[in-house]
């Protein structure tokens, strides 16, 4: 029993990254019940996503900074996401969105899940460069670490964009009468995250 409720939660988060309008529709109209195994999937795919990635933060600094930054870095995500939610919701209904509370965290779980699976498919480029480029005698230290930083934000900028993709387009197929607006929230999302990344000193080894 337990075999089959894994391997439905994991059939059910494969539809979700492959089809989130679809994932999201069938939820907000009524036709499916997504059972709590599901949703526990979404949030540990996301989860994932970001430990992984974060363990490639610490690469060279010592397992315990591996840990801890794999720690962080999914702590900083999850609040960054969950400290607007609310705000979204209440925004949203205040502006006329029918949208129930469930399916907008829906959305945002489907969104983070798919930004979690954009970072694991990103941990061999900031693998790469965070072993590579110390060990070039060429390059000084402080260079290497400013460089080392550049590209792990641009993999955020690139994941975040993805992110963004995935969230407008299912807001709109939810709500096609309120199109993209819903996006502000994104941007709150990014500029906690970015506070919490430097309050957390996830770029400092």
């Amino acid at each position: 029993m337990q075999r089959e409720t894994i391997r439905v939660a994991l059939a059910h988060v494969g539809m979700a990254l492959r089809h989130p309008e679809e994932f999201a529709v069938r939820w907000h109209r009524g036709e499916v019940v997504y059972a709590p195994s599901i949703w526990a999937s979404l949030v540990l795919t996301a989860m994932a996503g970001t430990t992984c990635y974060g363990m490639t933060m610490g690469i060279g600094q010592g397992l315990h900074a591996v840990g801890a930054k794999a720690a962080l870095l999914t702590l900083a995500a999850g609040l960054a996401w969950a400290i607007p939610l609310p705000a979204l919701y209440i925004l949203n209904s205040l502006a006329g969105s029918r949208l129930r509370a469930s399916t907008t965290l829906l959305t945002a779980l489907v969104t983070t899940s798919w930004g979690g699976l954009a970072l694991l498919a990103s941990i061999p480029i900031n693998w790469f460069f965070s072993t590579a480029i110390p060990d070039l005698p060429a390059i000084p230290n402080l260079a290497a670490k400013l460089i080392v930083m550049l590209i792990n934000l641009m993999v955020f900028a690139g994941v975040g964009v993805s992110m963004v993709d995935v969230f407008g387009r299912v807001i709109e197929r939810l709500e096609p009468a309120g199109g993209r607006k819903p996006l502000w929230f994104l941007a709150i999302v990014g500029l906690i995250g970015s506070q919490l990344f430097v309050l957390f000193h996830l770029f400092q080894s």
